[in-house]
């Protein structure tokens, strides 16, 4: 209870019993004779007293009240004063924000206005000029003319005619000189380029096998409302900056509806970060500390999973349990692409591929099968060490314990980077070639590779001077059979550089294609 009403109450009380003395004392005084005055005079004194003093301290007690209210409603004022002030202040500093939009806008229409004086100015130079150059153009027609019918009547010649024989003269030397340069060109590159660019080429694709950068660097997590976005972002940023740095990827909030992108180069890195994300939208509590135990976790379950990975394939392939980090290396391959072909899928189908073909040539199967289960091991670490896959997986194998020189030999060797003396190499390199080449391998259709092939055949012959032409390696090699009638041997590397540029500029294809141009002249004739 409030301590004033409590004070009146008691204000009250004291009152009420003070009366109630007064007439118990009253009545007794009436009837009983025997009572003392002076002690009823003496009470009734008493209660006096007690009511002034009850009264005096409720006065006091509603004065405290009204004082601290007046207190109260004064802080509250003075409160609501600096909060005037302060929205005064945004607004003053919007005011000036304006004012200074305005001077820049302003500066930038007289600026587009004094452009537009200048271009106008240079237009009707222009069309002055204009005006000069197709009266002079006039003119030299005219003389042109003259000098050409002076010329028809000293040679005897036609229009036509001379036209007919300078097109002629032009397109045989022109034909001729053509070819000579680029056969001069194409030795000098061969002799000082071949080596490098193919080192340079092969390392790239290797290193990044894939069509699409975004299909295989980014993920999407999904989210039950938009709200949670501002959660994963966290105040000031700090939530998604503890994230970014615990995880080692980019993530991604932008205007898309529902999901939030997580973004790396590294597979795994990216997976990880993709399972730690979803358990903290899922738990609702996001805050760095919590962020950093989660992803902790996350990479640890991710690790375990990655040697199961490793260990299945093994088993799958039946090639006996190599060293333990080669196994957690074969794990990775789960989370590498090539040309959207999953590695270590593809690394089982060339050690099952490898122990067939050894089996049949009275090889030893198990051994044929590591080269094939190993021989990609690379690409689980090429983007972290310098060289090509073929030689960081063989230095790897090397490193963990991997002693059979026919599986370092089919690591290093299965794309001819190095002189082939191994027949398990050969294996390796031929299931390899199967595996990635055969259609439907790298997820397209049988219809789509038809349809690549018959473009690539179509491109060829849109040539007048090609007579047929023939797509073969699964796309990888065009033979083109040229027309002898059309074409001379000259001609020939011409029209091979000219159809491999129109490949380029119209098809999209995976890789290489090796264009040839063949030109044979056959005679036959029948002894009767």
């Amino acid at each position: 209870m409030p301590e004033p009403l409590t004070i009146a109450l008691l204000v009250l009380a004291g009152l009420g019993g003070g009366y109630g003395l007064s007439k118990l004392f009253g009545k007794r005084s009436g009837v009983a004779s025997i009572m003392d005055t002076e002690v009823v005079r003496s009470a009734e004194t008493k209660a006096k007293e007690i009511q002034d003093q009850a009264q005096r301290d409720g006065e006091r007690i509603i004065k405290d009240g009204e004082l601290k209210a007046k207190e109260m409603a004064f802080k509250h004022k003075e409160t609501i004063t600096r909060e005037l002030d302060v929205t005064r202040n945004e607004l003053r500093e919007h005011e000036r924000r304006n004012e200074k939009r305005e001077d820049l806008l302003e500066e930038k229409y007289k600026d587009i206005s004094r452009k537009e004086h200048l271009l106008d100015g240079q237009i009707k130079k222009n069309q002055d000029s204009k005006t000069t150059l197709d009266k002079k153009t006039k003119d030299l027609e005219g003389l042109i003319q003259d000098e050409t019918k002076r010329l028809h009547e000293i040679t005897g010649l036609s229009r036509e005619n001379a036209e007919r024989m300078l097109l002629d003269r032009l397109e045989r030397q022109l034909s001729d000189e053509m070819s000579v340069r680029i056969q001069r060109h194409t030795d000098q590159l061969k002799q000082t380029s071949d080596l490098k660019a193919r080192e340079i080429i092969s390392m790239a694709i290797q290193r990044c096998a894939s069509d699409h950068t975004a299909d295989t660097t980014v993920s999407t997590v999904d989210i039950p409302s938009d709200d949670m976005k501002g959660r994963i972002i966290g105040r000031e940023g700090r939530n998604i900056r503890a994230f970014e740095k615990c995880s080692g990827v980019d993530v991604i909030v932008d205007d898309t509806p529902g999901v939030v992108i997580v973004s790396s180069f590294d597979n795994i890195r990216r997976e990880t970060a993709r399972l730690a994300l979803t358990k903290l939208i899922a738990d609702g509590r996001i805050h760095p500390t919590r962020i950093e135990e989660v992803v902790l976790e996350t990479q640890a379950e991710m690790e375990k999973h990655v040697m199961e990975m490793g260990r299945k394939a093994v088993m799958d392939a039946d090639v006996g349990m190599p060293q333990e980090k080669l196994v957690y290396l074969l794990g990775r391959l789960k989370f590498r692409t090539s040309y959207s072909q999953n590695v270590l899928n593809h690394s089982v189908e060339v050690a099952h591929l490898c122990g067939i073909m050894a089996a049949e040539l009275g090889l030893d199967p198990k051994l044929a099968r590591r080269c094939g289960l190993l021989h990609d091991v690379g690409k689980a670490a090429d983007h972290e060490m310098e060289g090509g896959h073929p030689k960081v997986g063989a230095e790897l194998a090397r490193r963990y314990g991997e002693t059979s020189r026919e599986v370092l030999h089919a690591i290093v060797g299965h794309h001819d980077d190095i002189t082939v003396d191994n027949i398990y190499t050969v294996l390796v390199a031929s299931a390899d070639a199967i595996s990635a080449s055969r259609p439907g391998a790298r997820r397209e259709s049988l219809e789509k590779y038809v349809k690549r092939l018959e473009n690539l055949e179509a491109v060829a012959c849109g040539f007048p001077e090609v007579d047929q032409a023939f797509a073969i390696q699964a796309g990888r090699e065009l033979r083109v059979i040229a027309n002898t009638a059309k074409t001379t041997d000259a001609d020939a590397m011409r029209i091979c550089r000219e159809i491999a540029r129109a490949i380029e500029q119209q098809l999209d294809y995976p890789g290489e294609i090796k264009v040839t141009v063949i030109r044979e002249l056959r005679s036959t004739d029948i002894a009767r």
